[in-house]
């Protein structure tokens, strides 16, 4: 009777790590990455005539100037930390290019190269891609311009036109800035404190000001206070920042591809914290007075 208890158990042991081995498999087999999805690339008319598909950075290696466009894909992400004579604050290119300017509806990278020149509503004249790189270091980095010809400028241009390398001049990749968010809508800033509190609060601090690590670098950038974007960045826009919290925000709760990709606040509720953060104190901005000239302000303007 013992013998056969044994016996027993022993199959019923190897049947349980046969299971767990299959499982294993099953478990592996579903946690490798899904088919890569591609974008349209379109025409003037909006016609299909291909697909893009976001180069793996590997790829930059193939490149006869790959090294300014690994230098240039480094500064985006560590614009605070290389640049300090150039940022004025804690914020890095990708604090708002998320990604590494790869994904859809979060300010990607991909069509820049091709969108400029272009004329821009706030300076109501055309501009071209170093003008307004160097509006973001002076805006949303409340910093000074870079050189227009410096090795630095040219090497972030090198990253971008690498991203949209293959789509031709006059077409682009069917991936927006940003999402479309409901200007309708009335914010809320006392609905916004209590989901900064609930939703935000966490990464960014109670106080706004960021979270850094042990270098004294930011993890994640300050939303207010000295070390923020300035009131002529287009984040301090109610309705800007919307669009950026409605589809990048908070991070790692989004389990649809690509990971941490926004799409947990509404519109309404993205609406009121941006409401809530962007009226918060930071610093002002002397070229704002020549904003918007051939036009009537947007409505959420701070100024």
């Amino acid at each position: 009777m013992k013998t056969s208890n044994v016996i027993v158990l022993g199959v019923t042991m190897a049947l349980l790590a046969t299971g767990a081995a299959w499982g294993f498999v099953t478990f592996s087999a579903q946690a490798d990455a899904p088919e890569q999805l591609g974008h349209a690339i379109l025409d003037k008319d909006k016609n299909q005539i291909g697909t893009y598909f976001v180069p793996p950075d590997r790829d930059i290696l193939k490149e006869p100037n790959a090294a300014e466009i690994l230098q240039g894909k480094r500064l985006l992400n560590e614009t605070a930390r290389l640049l300090p004579e150039n940022v004025g604050n804690g914020l890095n290119c990708n604090s708002c290019h998320m990604g590494q300017g790869k994904v859809d509806n979060i300010a990607p990278y991909i069509n820049t190269s091709n969108f400029y020149p272009a004329v821009m509503p706030r300076a109501g004249k055309e501009v071209d891609l170093v003008t307004r790189i160097n509006g973001c270091f002076q805006r949303s980095m409340n910093g000074k311009p870079l050189p227009p010809q410096g090795e630095d400028m040219k090497a972030m241009i090198a990253y971008m036109d690498w991203m949209g390398k293959g789509v031709e001049k006059g077409t682009r990749v069917d991936v927006r800035g940003a999402g479309p968010i409901d200007e309708s809508l009335i914010p809320d800033p006392v609905n916004g404190e209590a989901i900064y509190a609930a939703q935000c609060a966490t990464c960014h601090g109670i106080d706004g000001h960021g979270m850094k690590d042990q270098a004294g670098d930011y993890i994640f950038p300050p939303l207010w206070g000295d070390e923020s974007f300035n009131i002529g960045a287009g984040m301090a826009r109610t309705y800007k920042a919307a669009q950026f919290v409605k589809y990048a925000m908070p991070p790692a709760q989004n389990y649809n591809l690509p990971i941490g990709q926004g799409g947990v606040l509404t519109d309404q509720e993205a609406i009121d914290v941006s409401e809530y953060f962007t009226h918060m104190e930071r610093p002002d901005f002397a070229g704002k007075v020549n904003d918007w000239p051939n036009m009537k302000k947007p409505k959420d303007a701070r100024y």
